[in-house]
């Protein structure tokens, strides 16, 4: 399985890279092997601004949908369109091609609450 050291995680799976004020967020290899075929990618969080651990949108897989939390405090920039068309993109390429939503963190105190690439792996048994 694939987790790269330079991002940090969330026990709900979802990966973050920081990049100054900026997180892109998406799921990790993990969510999307145990999601399945993934079919649809809903976000109708563009420009709301949320709190950690509020739900940002949905994957729709063939035999489940599952949430999706949101790992930091601020306002939810942009979504992914190339997902609209092409939502198998988070099974194919869950960390580079199939990113979800970028955010403008409100608050760097969540960033403490995330996993490095060795607690994640550990979370996971």
């Amino acid at each position: 399985m694939n987790t790269p050291s330079e991002l940090k995680y969330t026990k709900d799976h979802e990966w973050v890279k920081i990049d100054g004020n900026i997180a892109t967020i998406g799921i990790t290899d993990f969510a999307q092997g145990e999601l399945g075929d993934i079919v649809f990618v809903d976000v109708d969080s563009v420009d709301d601004d949320l709190s950690a651990g509020d739900v940002f949108g949905s994957v729709e897989a063939v035999k489940t949908v599952s949430d999706l939390y949101l790992p930091v405090t601020g306002t939810v920039t942009e979504f992914n369109s190339a997902l609209e068309d092409q939502p198998e993109l988070l099974n194919s390429d869950p960390y580079g091609e199939g990113w979800i939503i970028k955010v403008q963190i409100a608050d760097d105190a969540d960033l403490s609450e995330l996993l490095s690439a060795e607690e994640y792996q550990a979370t996971l048994g």
